[in-house]
């Protein structure tokens, strides 16, 4: 069982897979940071000066030792924000990918064989030429 585990670890796609995963959270840290610390602060500054993480709809607010109970619709669409950004630099990439790939030249058709009519009607036509 070992062994079966060390040739499903060591195949090609199963270790591109664990280099994907750890470079995509890597570039997600990333995109994360351009929304919260880039994107976020100047577009906050074009509507007004509204900080994003602030907004939220109380439902119930702080009293005592209970804490405020809020719809944080801010942060959501900070989040939205950060998927849109991550999807579409993705796409990019697959794109770029996909134009660097050397398109394979596609092999020639391979005609269908002859119908035993079709060849019937040859040899009609080869004896009428004949004549």
């Amino acid at each position: 069982m070992l062994k079966e585990f060390k040739e499903f670890a060591v195949r090609g796609p199963v270790i591109d897979l664990a280099v994907g995963v750890i470079i995509g959270g890597a570039f997600g840290k990333i995109v994360t940071s351009l929304v919260n610390d880039i994107l976020m602060p100047l577009l906050s500054i074009l509507i007004g000066g509204i900080n994003f993480t602030d907004l939220k709809y109380v439902i119930t607010p702080a009293s005592g030792n209970a804490a405020e109970v809020a719809f944080m619709y801010g942060a959501f669409i900070q989040s939205v924000i950060d998927f849109l950004i991550i999807s579409f630099s993705i796409f990019l990439f697959v794109k770029l990918v996909s134009s660097l790939k050397k398109k394979e030249p596609e092999p020639e058709p391979i005609p269908p064989e002859p119908s035993n009519e079709e060849i019937l009607l040859q040899e009609i036509r080869d004896l009428l030429k004949d004549k």
